[in-house]
């Protein structure tokens, strides 16, 4: 196979080059390989590294937790992240294109979208508020370092307050029973001067205009970023993908050196909830099902090797959650012990690690100003790096379904669109309620929906079109089979552990709260809605694309949605060889490239050729007429 299809390139060279060279300016490709693979990494290293991973290490027991995490890192993540980056790359398409190789499933590309949009939305208006937080850090004293100011109520205590040190009656039991029952001044500059909280999701408020002045900010470095797609977001993550592990690096080396504090007492937690932690984690972390893992490969060369790629990306997410998980709680533990408490009076998660424990640990720090400055270009650049796919996702699923020279040459003007969109919906976020609507679109509209899309696609690939079909169309693309690791992993290990994560995610659901508030009916209900409206689309679309397809009864009707079309396979004419190559060809330049691949085979091959048109082993319509 090898050698034929090195033949095939040299003696096509002049027609297909032409071809080669017409399509990638077309579509656009990757500058390099070193661009694909940082901005991969930019997309799974994100927010979830930094706040969610090191709280969850910690509740389910520190290193306790590793063994599990790795095991599904193995079995579930690499396997399932080598899947959608072989997919996009041998078609070539983004999102909706790519379901060319089941057409009925093409509502799975559709869910992507629309979990893409929600995630797109809310992710925004946290790189929003982190430059906010990056833009107030540029002062001598950090806002929340005391309790002296407008918004502060008389239950604030500062961990340097100069209240506790006047209190000369006040002994340290007393000092204790205070820290624990204390509000933080970071914790009331957050709800009672950056959000100005409302008591209820419902009561919207004022746009605050602060918040909203950053996320406009958000939104036009993000549209510059993408102006000219892949090919100027490949240069900016040269940036953004590595310094935030300078960062890291930095807040790691400049913590206070005492830390016998750090350690605590881990939480007991059921064994079931461990394992169920681990997979969710890497399942959530590494990007799956968002769609963008298929776009940015799109964008790949044929023969690139993904293989290798998917492992590399899915070992350095890992790797990077686990160094922020001893940046986080290094801090968070010095804090912890200069006030006397355990950790687990200190430790959060989500918005509160990154915008209220974390900001206050800081404020131990000498210089702190400049830590924090540090620590919210972190968070910036981790969440642009995620962001950048987001947006790229939707616009090549939009420019590559539309697919005409118009839209193509327009691309910049999708990207604008698709900017002010998410930007006029993310308005709302930046009310008084906004932080509610946030968490509320963050525990629904990206989390068991994203665990079903997976599923499907995994059953669509492996059993519809055929695990056989798609290990041949990968030993085409690569020159080599999947591993049999990755072949039994894809069939049956996989979607197995995929299925677990969903019945985990069912048991284990609670209804959302932030902090004392409880959201009401109402609004857990447009949650469910938010998360149906992905999912819905499979079914919606496999009905519609059934009810169109040919067939005078119901199964001829399924074969016909489900079987491949004829535009399936590899996007560039040179490397549709093999069971991709015309039947017979209209001109003499494509008998250039089909003729020399293996001349003594060329009569046998004609006569096979019926049977091996169809790429899940049955003959296409157009070939068979023939």
């Amino acid at each position: 196979i090898d050698t034929s299809h090195g033949i095939s390139l040299q003696n096509g060279a002049v027609p297909g080059e032409q071809g080669k060279q017409e399509k990638s300016v077309k579509r656009g490709n990757w500058g390099n390989q070193i661009e694909f693979v940082l901005t991969s990494v930019g997309y799974a290293v994100g927010l979830g590294n930094v706040w969610r991973f090191p709280y969850l290490c910690y509740r389910n027991g520190g290193g306790a937790f590793m063994f599990p995490y790795f095991i599904m890192l193995v079995f579930c993540g690499i396997p399932l992240f080598f899947m959608e980056l072989s997919f996009g790359q041998f078609a070539s398409q983004g999102c909706l294109g790519v379901w060319r190789v089941s057409p009925m499933f093409k509502g799975v590309g559709y869910g992507m979208m629309v979990v893409s949009t929600y995630i797109g939305i809310y992710y925004n208006v946290v790189i929003c508020i982190a430059f906010y937080y990056f833009f107030v850090s540029m002062t001598r004293v950090l806002p929340w370092t005391y309790c002296s100011n407008p918004w502060n109520t008389p239950d604030c205590v500062g961990v340097l307050d100069g209240n506790l040190s006047s209190r000369a009656a006040l002994n340290i039991t007393q000092l204790l029973n205070t820290t624990q029952k204390r509000t933080s001044p970071s914790e009331e500059y957050w709800r009672r001067y950056v959000l100005n909280l409302s008591d209820d999701i419902g009561n919207l408020g004022e746009v605050r205009l602060p918040l909203l002045g950053c996320l406009g900010v958000s939104w036009v470095v993000v549209f510059l970023c993408l102006i000219k797609g892949v090919k100027s977001s490949g240069k900016v993550v040269y940036f953004t993908a590595t310094f935030p592990y300078v960062v890291l690096t930095i807040l790691f080396g400049g913590r206070q050196p005492g830390l016998s504090g750090a350690g605590g007492t881990a939480l007991t937690i059921p064994l079931p909830q461990v394992w169920g932690d681990a997979a969710s984690q890497i399942f959530y972390s590494l990007g799956c099902a968002w769609g963008g893992l298929i776009t940015m490969a799109s964008y790949n060369k044929f023969n690139n090797n993904c293989y290798r790629d998917s492992i590399i990306i899915s070992i350095t997410n890992c790797a990077t959650s686990v160094y922020a998980g001893f940046v986080i709680f290094s801090i968070l533990g010095f804090m912890a012990n200069h006030l006397g408490v355990d950790v687990s009076k200190v430790a959060d998660h989500g918005p509160g690690l990154a915008f209220v424990a974390y900001p206050e640990a800081l404020t131990l720090l000498p210089i702190s100003p400049l830590w924090s400055i540090l620590f919210f270009f972190m968070l910036i650049l981790l969440g642009l790096g995620t962001q950048f796919c987001l947006l790229e996702t939707l616009v090549t699923a939009i420019v590559d379904e539309v697919g005409n020279e118009w839209i193509i040459r327009k691309k910049t003007f999708v990207t604008l669109g698709v900017a002010v969109a998410g930007f006029l919906l993310g308005v709302p976020l930046t009310t008084q309620a906004g932080i509610y609507w946030l968490l509320l679109m963050d525990n629904y509209a990206a989390s068991f929906s994203l665990v079903v899309i997976s599923c499907i696609m995994c059953v669509a690939i492996m059993y519809i079109y055929g695990h056989r079909n798609y290990f041949k169309d990968i030993e085409m693309m690569l020159g080599f089979p999947p591993p049999l690791f990755f072949q039994i992993c894809w069939r049956f290990i996989s979607p197995a552990i995929i299925f677990f994560i969903l019945v985990f995610t069912v048991i284990q659901y609670r209804p959302i709260s932030y902090n004392e508030y409880v959201y009401p009916t109402w609004a857990i209900s447009i949650g469910f809605l938010m998360a149906l409206s992905s999912v819905i689309c499979i079914p919606i679309y496999a009905i519609y694309k059934v009810c169109r397809s040919e067939g005078d009864t119901l199964l001829e009707r399924l074969k016909n949605a489900t079987k491949a079309s004829k535009d399936w396979g590899p996007a560039l004419p040179e490397h549709r060889s093999g069971r991709y190559a015309p039947a017979f060809s209209p001109s003499t330049e494509s008998h250039l490239e089909v003729q020399p691949l293996q001349p003594e085979k060329g009569q046998s091959e004609a006569a096979a050729a019926s049977p091996m048109q169809g790429s899940n082993g049955s003959a296409h319509s157009q070939d068979s007429r023939l």
